[in-house]
């Protein structure tokens, strides 16, 4: 092919919108011999998610689909063996569609929506599946993991960011406004908030019932999530420990705890949810991924949003909706105070957060997606919204959302 006629096919390839069709997730349960999945394989969370996705979209044939990606921080075992394609396998997709995996840690399904929705709007996709699992009851964070010496001998990294509660105390010495008495009431309010979205029936909608089977004990339908408690006070609070600092300011009442989990996401081009009468939750508008320092990764968010925001052509006034992962309380409240965002603005996360939901770790992504869906089509006031967080090793990834509900929905697109 001569190179006049590559310039001419480049020339005429446009990119093409991304739509997100729909998003479910299992019930998220702790991690642990207690937990509700102790006993169940990770491939089995992510198989269910699939499987309720194809039975939520009757239209969609599934030979349609053209890519499975699956996310897990920890690749082995039950999450191992390349998962976005033996999930396809599990869940009787077409031997045809195939699948990979990813990992980005807590970003690991952010990134599997990212980086397929980049395909899609390439032209190489037209309809994809893409999620995360993560089984920590399996799967320890950090389990088998050996890094490299030279991180702590070259002083590649400081030693305190290899512990994510480590890093979390950093950015409060970094931030010393954002105190203990701050993040806790942050705490409470996620929780409040969740139990308000349970109560209004704004969580369940998306959920899949697992029916899970503990040694010993038999089979348990579960339908809604184990970690949240609603009762929590700042009293209650007030009492916890600090296990990574003496004295500190995080505990386990004021960041996400250690969970078990699934997610998927469908995702098409405008063009081809149209042909298969797909619904569109929300229209991809952007997204952005960055890089900080490993020690304060939970400022992450910060510049993978300015990064974001410049390429949309908007303003962080411009967001009406807010979905960001309560990794820890500090992380957030670090985003909103750079951003001059109050604590108690209604627009962060209305349905609560992972501390209260739960954070499995590579799937959170695509939970912070169809919640916001399910806001976009709750208010359609609000016309962009953000789902963000922060990133173990020091990253912070960001995708903002348009909402089709909105009047302008489109219109200088």
């Amino acid at each position: 092919m001569s190179p006049q006629s590559v310039t001419t096919r480049n020339a005429a390839r446009q990119v093409r919108d991304v739509v997100f069709v729909d998003g479910v997730r299992t019930p998220f349960g702790k991690a642990g011999d207690k937990g509700i999945y102790h006993g169940t394989r990770a491939d089995d969370l992510i198989v269910k998610c699939i499987r309720d996705l194809m039975r939520r979209n009757p239209s969609l044939p599934a030979s349609r689909i053209d890519e499975v990606a699956i996310a897990a921080t920890t690749q082995t075992g039950d999450q191992g063996l390349t998962i976005g394609r033996t999930a396809a396998l599990l869940a009787g997709l077409p031997q045809s569609v195939p699948g990979f995996a990813i990992d980005r840690m807590c970003a690991g399904a952010m990134t599997a929506v990212t980086a397929t929705a980049g395909s899609i709007a390439f032209g190489a996709y037209d309809v994809v599946i893409a999620g995360g699992v993560e089984h920590m009851g399996n799967h320890p964070m950090g389990a088998g993991a050996d890094p490299n010496p030279r991180f702590l001998s070259e002083r590649i990294v400081d030693p305190a960011a290899l512990n994510m509660g480590n890093t979390a105390e950093n950015l409060h010495d970094r931030f010393p406004e954002i105190t203990k008495e701050r993040a806790d009431r942050y705490a409470v309010a996620s929780q409040q908030k969740l139990a308000a979205a349970y109560d209004e029936g704004n969580i369940q909608p998306d959920l899949v019932p697992v029916a899970a089977r503990r040694p010993a004990e038999g089979w348990t339908l579960h339908t809604t999530d184990e970690p949240p408690r609603p009762g929590t006070t700042m009293e209650s609070l007030a009492e916890l420990r600090t296990p990574f600092r003496a004295h500190g300011r995080v505990t386990a009442g004021n960041a996400a705890g250690l969970n078990d989990g699934a997610t998927a996401a469908l995702l098409a081009s405008s063009e081809a949810a149209q042909e298969l009468g797909l619904s569109v939750k929300m229209r991809l508008v952007s997204y952005a991924y960055a890089g900080v320092e490993p020690q304060v990764m939970g400022i992450g968010p910060v510049p993978s949003t300015e990064k974001a925001l410049a390429q949309a052509g908007l303003g962080i006034e411009d967001i009406g909706l807010f979905e960001i992962n309560e990794a820890f309380a500090v992380q957030v409240l670090s985003f909103l105070d750079h951003f001059g965002i109050d604590q108690e603005d209604p627009r962060v996360n209305r349905y609560g957060g992972a501390i209260a939901v739960g954070h499995p770790l590579a799937s959170s992504g695509v939970r912070l997606m169809t919640q916001l869906a399910r806001q976009f089509e709750a208010d359609p006031s609000v016309r962009y919204g953000l789902t963000t967080m922060c990133i173990g090793l020091g990253m912070g990834g960001t995708v903002i959302w348009e909402n089709p509900h909105h009047t302008d929905f489109g219109k200088d697109a």
